[in-house]
């Protein structure tokens, strides 16, 4: 982010303070969750991982087959999208 707004206006101070405050977002947008979720932590982490792996999932089929679809590569991408699944359901079973 500091190189666009270096060469946008020239200052180098203002870059860094702008790209700083951009890189506080993360850290201060965890401790939110964290005390917002903290007094459900014991029951719901397994609901709360469940819910971002089924994010990840779909973000993945929904972004990536398509563009292997357009490089004609799209059976090979399904193939390796299920054979992943069978490998993380065999680890699941074998070390759980």
């Amino acid at each position: 982010m500091s190189m666009p707004v270096f060469y946008a206006t020239g200052s180098r101070k203002k870059a860094f303070v702008l790209s700083f405050l951009s890189g506080l977002a993360e850290p201060l947008g965890a401790l939110i969750g964290f005390f917002l979720y903290a007094p459900f932590q014991r029951n719901g982490l397994g609901l709360l991982f469940g819910l971002v792996a089924g994010i990840m999932v779909f973000i993945s089929i929904d972004e990536l087959l398509p563009t292997a679809e357009e490089y004609g590569e799209h059976h090979v991408a399904v193939y390796g999208f299920i054979a992943g699944m069978a490998v993380m359901a065999l680890s699941l079973v074998l070390f759980a």
